[in-house]
């Protein structure tokens, strides 16, 4: 599966965006979904997670009651709605997919498949 992302940009404090992922190829639904960001001098970490069928969702601490994954298995694509933004995520956010476990995890080793990343800066 091929993963291209995209709604990045600049907001400032407080301010939204929108993500999204469109995935090309077959079987979108047999991929966990999720959503990375990595800012500079830091490691990739995990921002949220969506399963296969959409029905269950994880996220990290820092962006619970946030932050919001969905899917749509029809149009291939998963979103990331992102509110009351802090300067402190700002970073490049990729999409990526994990066709080999059936439970929705945060460690990126687990998923097989990456976007491009795209980039969020939130001015304060």
């Amino acid at each position: 599966v091929q993963l291209q992302a995209s709604g990045g940009g600049l907001v400032q404090a407080g301010g939204s965006l929108r993500l999204s992922c469109a995935a090309s190829g077959q079987s979108f639904s047999r991929y966990v979904m999720g959503w990375f960001r990595q800012a500079p001098a830091k490691e990739r970490e995990f921002v949220a997670a969506v399963s296969k069928g959409g029905g269950s969702t994880l996220y990290a601490d820092s962006v619970k009651g946030r932050f919001t994954i969905s899917r749509d298995n029809a149009k291939k694509s998963v979103s990331l709605q992102m509110n009351s933004l802090k300067p402190e995520d700002t970073a490049v956010y990729y999409c990526a997919a994990d066709g080999r476990y059936s439970g929705i995890g945060s460690n990126p080793n687990e998923y097989d498949y990456w976007g491009q990343g795209t980039q969020v800066t939130v001015s304060s």
